[in-house]
């Protein structure tokens, strides 16, 4: 069948299970949107009030599902503002495809009316790009782009289509999803880019090895990270817990591989971790890494970070093994499947060492952590109430900030893909399109973003979209009239000096969601809060989004927290 490039484009976006698009039109997408307009009732499209936010949805969607999140936008400064978007979800290894438009081939390169080297701008932060110069090469491009962005260690590709390709006929043929590459040069590339080989990547002896480190430890520990979530290994991970009887430390993208009520669950480990954490961690003799990159949030210096614990890592990607920490031995491959291969070889239960330190290190929490003593509103009321209205199937999505931190502290996070946030990049900004993206995919289910107002002001132009399609998110603010962490930074480093942190100033956020014809409500105390949330959550189940504006005390800090530098044993409580 012939059809033009934009025709030939949506067929293999539908083709390969895609629903949903997120963008924003212009000159170089027109064919594009013309086809989208035509296919309307095959693909939707969602329409979001600025570029970064298309990416920052489709990743809410991807991270949430599982499946693919897909983002368009035009030439120039439309591809430009996915850039961020990409990146954070580059660092947090979200399967993304990000489609762009360009001026047309003749023009390539020639400094063109909204022209830029999208392709050269993202190379450092995909797994692979693409620039389609021959129609006959879409369909395939597509198919491969797919491969890639799921295969291995997932991560965001790009495909940049000059506005003449769309344009022209080519050849349509058809294919299965999931068929293999016809052309043998893709088909070696997206085996070399995804680290997907026809043999093991891990071998015998790497699993006996790891065995054998498992069953000689005392005091063992597992750190488990979003890799876990990635390879759906949340049940295998809990399962060699329960047979370690290891304690489980988790990091920022590991929050929800195992339940937060488990018992051998001892919570965040690095900056903010909790008490029990880092000192499972310093003063384990086995740590075992899951599917984490040992960032610098975890393991802060990293000649103090576990000193009297060997290292064994289990990753998908080799480039991981080494990077950060030095490990003493390691197993490469898909982390479901190499943890089920080291289950089917341990005791059924190992005894340890750690004789109720564990439970006794659980105890120690900050004065921070209540609300004895305090005046207004505080975060954990905030978060707790919440959670007991939304009930277990909640999806909840944070900014970047204080909040963020709070979110994972306090909310009762029980399953993987419901705590969505920007880790590896931190991108504030990153959290309402995220919600929204997270909730097309999840019509279901109660989403519920977490943010800060410092946060909220960088996208809360996307309230038009939730108005216009009527998505039904919780919005709620933790107003605290500051940038949050930048201030407890300064509050404890810097002197008190609070340069450029106070936002004392427009607007006034119930007042704004009333703009975008959306209901709001502000709180300053527990019982303005309940009646509020109260309001709001019937105002969802009317099929609109609502906010709740939450005015918190604007010296609350994030603690425990590990000054920059010191082991992280040395918390500040």
């Amino acid at each position: 069948m012939q059809y033009t490039g934009a025709r030939i484009l949506v067929e293999a976006l539908i083709e390969q299970g895609v629903d949903t698009v997120f963008g924003y039109p212009g000159g170089a997408v027109l064919f594009i949107y013309d086809e989208l307009y035509q296919q309307k009732d095959r693909i939707r499209h969602i329409l979001v009030s600025h570029e970064q936010h298309a990416a920052h949805a489709a990743d809410g969607y991807a991270r949430s599902t599982g499946k693919v999140g897909v983002c368009i936008a035009t030439s120039g400064p439309g591809a430009t503002n996915l850039v961020t978007g990409i990146a954070t979800a580059a660092m947090d290894s979200t399967p993304l495809v990000a489609i762009t438009g360009n001026v047309a081939t003749g023009l390539l390169g020639k400094d063109s009316f909204q022209e830029v080297d999208i392709a050269g701008i993202t190379m450092p932060i995909v797994k692979h790009n693409w620039i389609v110069k021959d129609v006959g090469d879409l369909a395939e491009v597509v198919r491969e782009a797919f491969q890639v962005a799921v295969s291995g260690r997932p991560g965001p590709v790009l495909i940049d289509i000059p506005k003449d390709i769309t344009a022209i006929k080519g050849e349509w043929v058809p294919r299965a999803q999931g068929e293999p590459l016809s052309d043998p040069i893709r088909k070696a590339r997206a085996r070399r880019l995804t680290r997907r080989f026809e043999e093991e990547t891990f071998t015998g002896e790497d699993i006996e090895r790891a065995v054998a480190m498992l069953t000689a430890a005392k005091r063992p520990v597992i750190y488990a990270g979003g890799g876990v979530i990635l390879s759906g290994a949340s049940a295998e991970l809990r399962l060699l817990a329960e047979r370690l009887q290891a304690p489980v430390s988790v990091s920022l993208m590991g929050i929800g591989a195992i339940p937060q009520d488990h018992p051998l669950n001892i919570g965040l480990l690095g900056m903010h971790g909790t008490v029990a954490s880092n000192r499972a961690v310093q003063q384990g003799d086995l740590l075992i890494a899951i599917g984490a990159r040992f960032s610098d949030r975890v393991t802060s210096r990293t000649d103090t970070f576990a000193p009297s614990a060997q290292v064994l890592h289990f990753d998908i990607d080799p480039a991981e093994i080494n990077k950060n920490v030095e490990a003493e031995a390691w197993v490469v491959g898909d982390i479901q499947k190499t943890l089920s291969k080291v289950l089917e070889k341990l005791p059924p239960k190992l005894e340890t060492a750690w004789k109720g330190a564990i439970e006794t290190w659980k105890t120690l929490v900050p004065k921070a952590h209540t609300q004895e003593g305090r005046q207004g509103l505080h975060p954990r009321f905030v978060i707790e109430q919440t959670a007991k209205a939304l009930g277990k199937d909640a999806l909840v999505v944070t900014d970047v900030g204080q909040h963020q931190m709070w979110a994972a502290q306090f909310y009762p996070i029980t399953r993987p893909r419901t705590f969505l946030n920007s880790g590896g990049l931190g991108t504030m900004g990153f959290g309402l399109g995220a919600a929204e993206g997270a909730k097309i995919a999840n019509p279901d289910k109660p989403v519920v973003l977490f943010t800060g107002d410092g946060s909220f002001r960088m996208n809360c132009a996307e309230l038009g979209t939730l108005a216009a399609y009527r998505i039904p998110l919780l919005i709620l603010i933790l107003d605290n009239r500051v940038l949050g962490m930048v201030r407890q930074w300064q509050t404890l480093f810097y002197e008190r000096r609070y340069s450029e942190t106070t936002l004392d100033r427009p607007p006034d956020f119930v007042k704004l969601a009333e703009a975008y014809g959306l209901r709001g409500y502000r709180a300053e105390d527990e019982g303005a809060f309940t009646d509020a949330l109260a309001k709001a959550v019937a105002e969802l189940h009317r099929g609109n989004a609502a906010l709740i504006d939450a005015l918190i005390p604007c010296d609350e800090q994030v603690l425990p927290m590990v000054p920059g530098g010191k082991p992280i044993d040395e918390q500040i409580l």
